[in-house]
């Protein structure tokens, strides 16, 4: 296996070009598991740790421009304004050690449908920045996730950001698993309400082959909800939401749980999430 340290993006990208076989590595948390399971041997790894620039983050023409390899600590402790569902959404993730090492960049590379930061990418409507030695792009997360863990990412393409647009409302995360921590998600859901839009965004996540969205939901809170005040949804309104985000998922069975199960969690949660959000939102128009 051949080990590649570039320090630059430019060489990063030569590298991925000259290998696109080869596997990019940041925190390893995932892909020194497979190493050392022997689940995976690439020929290849581009240990992408010296390059400076993926560990930045910023402000980016209205949105924050994240780097890939920002680790979830960072994220907890200075994104809890700017990107309040992804903030929520790290801080759930395994246990301090995976926390100080692991990345977005790395989860979406993985695109584990049980991923901690997809629901919260899908729900915010945040963008992956993917770039080659041909030129950068930029992809929609609500497109990047193909089937189960294929991504729009190319072979010769490296992740490189995540664009996240300004929260215009309460964003929320919620996760279930067997414990509270260092665990797996059974299932979970994120959702976003934008006041200036009038919109309301959603992700479910370990609910089906990929992350995915509950468009139905979205489209029927958005009608309910009073953006002018924030007044409570009834309880036919609140129960109808939980119902379609349960709908739109295609979980499965396993040893972690059920596919009823799930959809059941996703119910209460996409529940207790909106009536979370209409507090906050009471909040911010008082």
């Amino acid at each position: 296996m051949e080990f590649l340290s570039p320090s630059t993006v430019e060489e990063a990208l030569e590298a991925k070009h000259a290998h696109p076989d080869g596997v990019p590595i940041m925190g390893g948390t995932d892909v020194m598991v497979e190493l050392n399971f022997d689940k995976r041997r690439p020929p290849a790894l581009i240990d992408l740790s010296r390059v400076a620039e993926l560990s930045e983050w910023g402000p980016d023409d209205g949105r924050i421009r994240l780097g890939a390899g920002v680790s979830y600590t960072r994220i907890v402790e200075g994104l809890g304004a700017g990107a309040p569902a992804l903030a929520k959404a790290a801080r759930t993730v395994a246990s301090p050690q995976i926390r100080n090492r692991g990345t977005v960049g790395g989860n979406l590379g993985g695109a584990s449908p049980a991923g901690d930061t997809h629901p919260a990418l899908l729900a915010t409507d945040a963008v992956v920045e993917l770039a080659s030695v041909r030129g950068r792009r930029k992809v929609p997360a609500r497109e990047f996730y193909l089937s189960l863990r294929e991504t729009a990412c190319r072979s010769d393409e490296l992740i490189t950001a995540v664009l996240l647009p300004e929260p215009t409302g309460p964003q929320q995360f919620a996760k279930i698993g067997t414990r509270n921590a260092m665990v797996i998600a059974v299932t979970s859901f994120s959702l976003a309400l934008d006041r200036e839009r009038r919109a309301v965004g959603t992700g479910l996540g370990a609910a089906a082959p990929t992350p995915v969205r509950a468009e139905t939901a979205e489209e029927f809170l958005a009608e309910e909800f009073d953006w002018e005040g924030g007044s409570s949804p009834s309880e036919a309104v609140v129960r109808r939401f939980g119902d379609l985000v349960a709908s739109a998922a295609r979980p499965i069975d396993d040893q972690r749980g059920s596919a009823a199960y799930r959809k059941h969690a996703l119910s209460v949660m996409a529940r207790r999430a909106l009536s979370w959000s209409v507090t906050e939102y009471r909040k911010g128009a008082a």
